[in-house]
């Protein structure tokens, strides 16, 4: 899995190169509107740093694309088949939280993205709203422990609990548990 993880990092700098060069946007005006640091977009593209979920969220948006988009647009992804293989799904891991992420199912032609996700012992991860404006989604936990902040409100979820989404806002979620937390997050595109 750290082969996928590296070379999807290394394709993630190329592809932020490119989705920036095609639209004209200077690294400031990129930073601007991901609100993110120039130096950092700046370390990012030359893979000096791998970026967090966060971060990559934010850039993602910048773009008008979702996370999923943006990694799908990085991987290369688009052979045609319609299955996907478990050994073709890209797979990337938060420097900052240990945060796994995997990509089962995404595709241009379908309004249906599946993600797995491996939040790792006491670990946290928080999302802009702006990573929710264009999709509907629902976690569904399959593994462990899972608190989601959502718009201020807390949802305590367990093995097999699903929660869906509401209007858009900052989410928070919480591993508050000594173990790993895994779970599926469904998202629809609107």
């Amino acid at each position: 899995m750290n082969t996928i993880v590296d070379d999807t990092g290394r394709q993630l700098a190329v592809r932020i190169r490119l989705e920036r060069d095609a639209r004209g946007w200077s690294l400031a005006e990129l930073a601007q509107r991901a609100g993110v640091a120039k130096a950092t977009v700046s370390k990012i593209e030359r893979g000096e740093v791998s970026p967090t979920a966060v971060i990559l969220v934010r850039i993602a948006s910048a773009f008008g694309l979702t996370l999923a988009g943006l990694l799908l647009r990085a991987e290369g992804h688009g052979n045609g088949e319609r299955v996907s293989r478990a050994a073709a799904q890209p797979v990337w891991r938060d420097p900052a939280t240990g945060y796994v992420r995997r990509q089962v199912l995404s595709r241009p032609d379908h309004p249906l993205e599946i993600v797995q996700v491996q939040l790792p012992a006491g670990a946290a991860v928080t999302l802009p709203a702006a990573s929710y404006v264009h999709i509907r989604q629902a976690v569904w936990v399959r593994q462990g422990s899972l608190v989601i902040a959502e718009g201020g409100v807390r949802h305590s979820l367990d093995e097999g609990d699903c929660l869906p989404f509401g209007p858009p806002s900052d989410v928070e979620f919480f591993n508050e548990t000594a173990l790993p937390c895994t779970y599926v997050v469904l998202l629809a595109r609107s």
